[in-house]
């Protein structure tokens, strides 16, 4: 048996006045996917357990089969452990943003998406001039970087207060800076990466100037290494994980599943959507189980951006959906979960807790009779799985 997990991240929404009370899922046309409801299992799912934040660190640890009350300890050591990051007890990962404040406001949580070349040269310069014994930055992919606090544990920055920048677009930063005891550890850091980004000698690394240029970094996301077992301890079954973003695949090596890089993954609307799901069907020649996550249509959602959120939608059903179904209905063995991890609603433009909806198709599942799929017929559903990290043993067994 084959098993293929396909989430588009931050999928699904609430009503849009502009689209007559639809949402972007409504709205868009997604023929794969309701093939995929009138043939399977329409249920809904609670991926982000009562207490936790509906961030996408705790609602896919839910979705791979992983307890977030019981493993999740920040978003920080997951993407640095897909970066090789080696956390020793007692160290600290931060997820460190390069974001863009015009005077006291948060304006930009991406820095205008800033690609990956750019960014290396500014985190590099960060490390120089702000790294330390104790403080190291690390670069990743666009805005999205790490750094780590050496026994940070001993001056309890695991405790600090952070929140994440796509929750406060527009929000002053000096009302959102970390608070608790020894948080000015972080803002000093924070406040000296201005003054080092908005000097003179940034403009010889930089290789040109955006609209919103990376003027600061923020720290939030923190936490120490989780001890997780192995996907294949779980459920007995090999698999990989394909992803643009570091958390996702950092959450994967930590299970000890393969990663598998797809050229021209960015992790945004310009994302290879063809390619992953040509990635994934050829990773299943030698694995059982492949989880397949896209990003664009949360970009989509904490940009506001209500035609690039019905695109991706529309993407990811024709390119990922549609690819997948062309091959997998000419097998037996398979089965094939999609489910967005959370919402992301255009009006909030930031994560909430709402249940999701999911599908289920393939061999053995027999449809429960509906048509669509939608935020509202999954509503209409009776199978509820109140534990997210239910769901991926209810979907493999």
């Amino acid at each position: 048996m084959k098993y293929i997990v396909l989430v588009p991240d931050g999928m699904a929404d609430y009503p849009v006045e502009d689209l007559g009370g639809k949402t972007p899922l409504e709205a868009a046309k997604t023929p794969n996917l309701d093939f995929v409801v009138k043939e399977g299992l329409l249920g809904r799912v609670k991926t982000v357990p009562l207490g936790l934040p509906p961030a996408s660190d705790v609602a896919n640890l839910s979705i791979f089969g992983y307890d977030p009350q019981k493993y999740y300890t920040g978003r920080g050591p997951f993407e640095a452990a897909n970066l090789g990051i080696a956390l020793e007890p007692g160290d600290i990962a931060f997820r460190c943003n390069l974001i863009t404040a015009e005077e006291d406001v948060l304006t930009d949580y991406s820095a205008g998406h800033i690609s990956t070349k750019e960014a290396v040269a500014l985190m590099r310069l960060i490390n120089e001039k702000l790294g330390s014994e104790n403080i190291l930055f690390y670069p990743g992919m666009s805005y999205r970087h790490i750094m780590i606090a050496k026994g940070g544990v001993n001056k309890k920055l695991d405790k600090i207060r952070c929140v994440p920048p796509h929750d406060i677009i527009g929000e002053k930063v000096s009302k959102n800076l970390p608070c608790g005891e020894n948080a000015e550890i972080l803002i000093k850091l924070m406040q000296a990466s201005r003054e080092i980004l908005s000097s003179h000698e940034v403009n010889n690394v930089r290789i040109d100037l955006k609209e919103n240029p990376a003027n600061m970094i923020w720290l939030w996301g923190q936490g120490v290494k989780p001890d997780m077992p192995k996907f294949s301890e779980k459920f007995g079954i090999s698999g990989s994980v394909i992803s643009a973003v570091d958390l996702i695949k950092g959450i994967g090596r930590i299970a000890g599943l393969e990663v598998i890089d797809v050229p021209g993954a960015t992790g945004y609307y310009d994302t290879d959507y063809f390619g992953k799901a040509k990635y994934a069907l050829k990773s299943l020649d030698t694995k059982d189980f492949v989880y397949v996550h896209i990003e664009a249509p949360d970009e989509a959602g904490h940009n506001g951006d209500l035609r690039e959120k019905i695109a991706a939608i529309e993407r990811f059903d024709q390119l990922v959906v549609g690819t997948i179904l062309d091959v997998l209905k000419e097998k037996e063995d398979f089965r094939l979960l999609i489910l967005p991890d959370h919402a992301t609603p255009l009006s909030k433009r930031t994560h909430t807790p709402d249940d999701v909806g999911f599908v289920i198709y393939g061999s053995g599942i027999v449809s429960n009779g509906y048509s669509v799929f939608t935020e509202e017929e999954a509503k209409k559903s009776s199978l509820y799985i109140t534990e997210g990290h239910k769901l991926m043993e209810y979907f493999i067994r």
